[in-house]
């Protein structure tokens, strides 16, 4: 973690916390009030927008100095989440926090850093979420490893992970509530990584283990509480309950990971109706399945089928609407049909239509640079693919970093072997292209039609698809 600079600047960033730490004392006799401000080194915008529950509590604007200072006369303790476009993290407030933050926005989760009161239990959170990411880098091989040698990888760093809450705990005294949050991210994340590993291990290499686990390899599953709303906008959890739902029903099923789409969605919902008794954690863990089902089948007849359940199931008419919406540009996306345009542009910030570049058979990958593992594995695929179709044209796009931040990549990692553009807007990217993470791959026709957007340059089975 590169947080040299950040203890240096924070010392030319007291004037602004000062009245903070001199009126601690004072502010304990308020009831709900809370503080929250920053600055923000190299902002993308003006603005941070504060959370709660993904709902929009309020948006606070930087001044000429790039801060922001806040005062709550009332806030409820719990979890929140801050965005500056397009990064986000989270922060959990007691009763009475006066939190600041500072970071860069150029590296936005290794120079994040929090201080005043509440500080460091928000630290800690943030060293959890740094350690998890460094864990899925070099988990990436890993899940091609038999179930023997991942178990032991991976438990190997649950066990230091729950040292380190266990050495935290016992000097950062923090309350019941954010003790919760803290063992879930840790049980979750751990509990994620477990789940997807027989799905991604068939995945990647064509072999399934899924019905020759051992006994206890789920045994986990028995320490987490599905119904947990407090949970319930914590990505830890959702990801979690989509993987976990996932893989009940590919392991029940008889067929390959991609046989019998309806159904196992279908089981899907069921599973989620029986096993979730809270109405909140529901609607959205059924809505993410929702999400999640319309980028595998786009049969009619069987969307029909599956929304007939859903629409039973979810309460949130809001979030019915949203899944509809995504529904309708998803069918944009079906096989010959030509690909939307959206807003790309080259290495000298230039405005490029994709329809000028598509006049052969092209495959379309996505990376960025907070997903480093991915993004060299995506790179050094292609090379081995450039040998093998010396005729097909690449095309990488990167999805959310600054121009100044893509170019330095580009050159660090000497990623030469595609055509390099980077999205200029991600949201309309999202929207038309329905790209929501970078493990997505678009096989075009030479004709500059669709041949199929929803593909993985790791499926086992990728090649098959070219021809």
């Amino acid at each position: 973690m590169q947080k040299k600079y950040v203890y240096i600047n924070l010392i030319l960033f007291s004037l602004l916390i000062t009245s903070l730490n001199s009126c601690k004392d004072g502010i304990l006799s308020e009831n709900h009030t809370a503080y929250f401000g920053g600055e923000i080194e190299n902002p993308k915008n003006n603005f941070v927008v504060f959370m709660k529950n993904n709902k929009v509590v309020d948006t606070f604007y930087l001044d000429k100095n790039n801060r922001f200072f806040h005062k709550f006369d009332s806030l409820t303790p719990g979890l929140y989440s801050f965005k500056h476009d397009p990064e986000y993290q989270y922060v959990f407030f007691d009763k009475n926090d006066s939190i600041m933050i500072r970071l860069n926005s150029n590296d936005f989760d290794n120079t994040l850093m929090y201080c005043g009161r509440g500080d460091e239990k928000n630290n800690f959170m943030m060293e959890l979420f740094l350690r998890d990411i460094e864990l899925k880098n070099k988990m990436f091989e890993m899940y091609e490893k038999d179930e023997k040698k991942f178990s032991k990888y991976l438990d190997s760093s649950y066990q230091s992970t729950t040292k380190l809450y266990t050495k935290r705990k016992s000097f950062i005294n923090w309350s019941d509530e954010f003790d919760e949050i803290a063992k879930a991210n840790i049980e979750l994340n751990h509990a994620y990584k477990k789940e997807v590993f027989p799905i991604i291990h068939e995945f990647k290499t064509g072999k399934s283990i899924k019905t020759n686990l051992p006994k206890s390899y789920y045994d986990y599953r028995k320490r987490i509480n599905v119904n947990q709303p407090n949970l319930l906008h914590y990505s830890p959890f959702i990801n979690y309950m989509t993987s976990m739902l996932n893989n009940i029903v590919l392991t029940d099923s008889k067929g390959s990971l991609d046989d019998m789409s309806l159904e196992n969605n279908i089981k899907k919902l069921q599973i989620a109706d029986t096993l979730i008794k809270d109405k909140y954690v529901k609607n959205l863990v059924v809505n993410n399945i929702a999400n999640m089902y319309l980028l595998s089948d786009q049969c009619a007849v069987n969307n029909g089928k599956f929304f007939n359940l859903y629409s039973k199931l979810v309460s949130d008419e809001k979030m019915k609407s949203d899944v509809m919406r995504t529904a309708e540009n998803i069918k944009k996306l079906k096989n010959n049909n030509v690909l939307p345009e959206v807003s790309l542009l080259d290495k000298n910030e230039k405005l490029v239509k994709i329809q000028d570049l598509l006049n052969k058979k092209t495959i379309i990958y996505f990376w960025t640079k907070q997903a480093d593992s991915h993004s060299n594995y995506s790179h050094k695929k292609v090379n081995e693919l450039k040998l093998k179709y010396p005729d097909i044209q690449f095309i990488a796009i990167n999805i959310n970093n600054t121009h100044e931040d893509w170019l330095k990549e580009i050159k660090a990692n000497n990623f030469n072997n595609s055509i390099e553009l980077r999205a200029s807007n991600f949201e309309e990217l999202k929207s038309k292209w329905v790209i929501n993470k970078v493990y997505r791959t678009m096989i075009i026709n030479k004709n500059g039609t669709i041949k199929d957007a929803f593909v993985s340059l790791f499926d086992a089975n990728f090649e098959t698809y070219l021809n």
